[in-house]
């Protein structure tokens, strides 16, 4: 049998009935309504630009999916490697080698702040004190200038390059909102020049209160001043002898007052020859060139501090360290690819920057402490005996006698030699003390 729609078997009805029930089967159908499926609602429209989606909360959303689950993996990935490192094998090898170099470099640390030698510890400020910077336009120079501005003073700076010195002049003014800082013209390998910039200082300025024999030049070339002198003899040595002797006047009127020469720890290893000092008969040698001159610095100080004393003006030698500048650009050091990539490293942490190198200069110029205190030579900031030959005074009156003979002095009458007043009056304190008045010479500088 087949069933009907209606439930109903079609053998038990006739086919008359049967016919009349489907009619009416279909028009009932018709009658109910057919069950519609679930429309889904249509999306909000979207009224944001595309900068709107790009500033708005939907790239907060792309965020989400883009940039989170990146940083997400990147930390998986640190974690991971962390903890492998923390494992006893991963760790054991690598201990040892992190634990010397970390030593190497602690102690390379700690012997470079022990040769810096630090910073000046004088707070002391010079508002209304005039001091005069040879070589002030890079390097040491340059930062003595800016340090002793900060602290007030008039700083005049002597340079050959004109161009440079007026950019460092302008930058420190900047640096330190001074504007009492100047530069002038000074050649030290042309006594020309050098006349011409003393007498400028004498006719323009009222006082010099500090003068910093700075410049220098390091084992260059075979190379002459202007007026015939081995260069760094001339520069180093006569250049300022011949601007410390026209400028004692105009320091003797501002005592009390500092001369600071800088010298170097390769003064020790010099020697003067004085059957050739400018090196015309003998074969040249660049190194003891360079010695010879700075030996020259110290016995220059200590004949000059014999000198004038008694007269308010103290002098004294330096040697600033080793530091980072271009004074040593003829040396050579690190043009060869094993020095500069294997020493280089290790030499820049022993070195000092131009600023810490400027501290001793600083020091010697505004330290309190060292008021009265001449002849003598210090290795940055500590008080040393110099070498040997550098205390020989026979050799250092020598010295500067020959010294004068070749800037001119000597026909001038100029020697530095201290008045008689001056002289007296230190005679007769002494002997009021009950002292004899001795060598004229500080006890700090024997």
């Amino acid at each position: 049998m087949v069933l009907h729609p209606l439930g109903e078997l079609d053998g038990s009805l006739s086919p008359s009935e049967a016919r009349d029930r489907s009619v009416a089967g279909e028009k009932s159908a018709q009658v109910l309504p057919k069950k519609q499926p679930p429309q889904q609602q249509p999306p909000p429209p979207n009224n944001k630009s595309r900068s709107q989606f790009r500033g708005g909360r939907s790239l907060g959303a792309l965020r989400s999916v883009v940039v989170e689950p990146a940083v997400e993996a990147a930390l998986r990935q640190f974690h991971g490697i962390f903890f492998r490192l923390l494992h006893p094998g991963v760790m054991s090898k690598y201990i040892l080698p992190v634990s010397v170099f970390g030593t190497v470099f602690g102690c390379a640390v700690l012997l470079k702040n022990h040769v810096t030698g630090g910073r000046c510890t004088s707070k002391a400020t010079i508002p209304g004190k005039t001091v005069v910077v040879t070589g002030a336009n890079a390097g040491i120079g340059k930062e003595t200038a800016h340090e002793l501005a900060k602290r007030g003073g008039r700083i005049i700076m002597g340079c050959r390059d004109m161009e440079k010195c007026e950019a460092a002049a302008k930058e420190i003014r900047g640096k330190t909102l001074n504007p009492h800082v100047y530069a002038c013209h000074l050649d030290l390998a042309s006594v020309k020049s050098i006349r011409a910039f003393a007498e400028r200082i004498k006719q323009e300025e009222q006082r010099v209160d500090v003068l910093i024999n700075n410049a220098g030049v390091m084992r260059c070339p075979a190379w002459k001043t202007e007026d015939g002198f081995e260069m760094q003899f001339g520069v180093n040595h006569l250049g300022h002898f011949l601007l410390t002797n026209l400028l004692l006047d105009k320091l003797k009127e501002s005592a009390p007052s500092r001369v600071i020469n800088l010298a170097s720890l390769a003064h020790i290893v010099g020697k003067i020859d004085f059957e050739d000092l400018n090196w015309e008969n003998k074969k040249f040698d660049t190194k003891q060139a360079y010695c010879q001159s700075k030996l020259a610095n110290v016995l220059f100080t200590r004949e000059l501090a014999k000198r004038l004393q008694g007269t308010g003006v103290t002098v004294n030698a330096v040697h600033p360290g080793v530091v980072a500048t271009d004074l040593g650009r003829h040396t050579g050091l690190h043009q060869s690819q094993f020095s500069s990539s294997v020493l280089s490293p290790f030499f820049s942490l022993l070195v000092k920057n131009p600023e810490l190198g400027a501290q001793p200069s600083v020091y010697l110029a505004v330290s309190e402490e060292l008021e009265g205190v001449t002849g003598c030579y210090y290795d940055v900031m500590t008080e040393k005996e110099p070498a040997p030959q550098a205390l020989d005074e026979e050799v250092a009156r020598k010295l500067w006698e020959a010294s004068s003979r070749l800037v001119g002095l000597e026909e001038e009458g100029q020697t530095g030699q201290s008045s008689p007043p001056a002289e007296a009056a230190r005679t007769e304190s002494a002997q009021k003390h009950g002292q004899s008045p001795g060598p004229a010479v500080s006890a700090a500088g024997l």
